[in-house]
């Protein structure tokens, strides 16, 4: 891979992984690493298959690293994915992509800044882009799209940390909830990719509806796995070729990309 700096601050950085045997400019895919808005990075949170299957499939493979909590908000989180993906399209040619066709993917709080960006295009819009330059989103196990509902009836472990990030006005809250965010216009298409954990599934079901209400199409892979091992265990595996929600992946964007 090749890293990118997409702004001033040490964590505005990118790794890219070009297309393997390209016949043309490559179809993207954009990844957000997860941590509860706080911690992780692109080198331990991206897992070890998606650099390598991607770019097999015959796309570019970006993973980003962004400011983070507290030292950085969650909107400027999102503001940075946004300008990630600017960095790529203004790099497109050299970088051998087809700025037509960018699919954002994110796991955990990755999920969540990814439907964000795809709900509320204020970000999008920030970094001179718009729903108009996604083709698509793959939020992973997120469970705050709903940032209200996640505070009042999600696990007790995670509230300090939902905290941190989402604070304490309820109108922040709704303005990052992704399903809240999720009325006309939105990013056209996404794939809602979740395990058995009870509230991520509750969370992934009523962000469907609303992306639905809103006119994209959603589609949803549903596989098993319990508890934070299951949660861990769909982004470290996604991209082995022998993994379910890899060939769920893999449909998925051939539909999308058109190839």
């Amino acid at each position: 891979g090749e890293t990118i700096s997409y702004g001033s601050h040490a964590l505005q950085t990118l790794d890219i992984w070009r297309a393997k045997d390209a016949k043309g400019p490559a179809p993207l895919i954009v990844f957000v690493h997860g941590g509860g808005w706080k911690r992780g990075s692109k080198d331990n949170a991206t897992g070890q298959f998606k650099p390598v299957h991607y770019p097999g499939e015959g796309y570019a493979f970006a993973s980003i690293n962004y400011r983070l909590v507290p030292d950085a908000t969650v909107e400027e989180q999102a503001a940075d994915v946004a300008s990630a993906v600017k960095a790529l399209v203004t790099r497109a040619d050299s970088l051998g992509i087809d700025r037509r066709r960018i699919v954002l993917m994110g796991h955990s709080a990755g999920a969540h800044l990814v439907a964000l960006v795809g709900t509320d295009e204020k970000y999008l819009r920030g970094a001179g882009l718009s729903f108009a330059d996604i083709v698509g989103v793959i939020p992973i196990d997120g469970a705050a799209y709903d940032v209200p509902a996640q505070m009042k009836d999600g696990p007790p472990i995670m509230q300090a940390t939902y905290k941190q990030a989402f604070g304490t006005d309820p109108v922040r809250q709704k303005t990052l909830s992704p399903t809240l965010q999720a009325g006309a216009p939105n990013a056209p298409k996404f794939l809602l990719l979740y395990v058995q954990r009870p509230d991520g599934v509750r969370q992934a079901e009523a962000l469907d509806t609303a992306l639905t209400a809103g006119g994209s199409t959603v589609e949803r892979g549903s596989f098993p796995g319990e508890g934070l091992q299951g949660h861990a265990e769909i982004n470290r595996r996604l991209g082995d070729p022998s993994y379910a929600p890899t060939m769920t992946v893999d449909a998925w964007l051939k539909r999308v990309f058109g190839r």
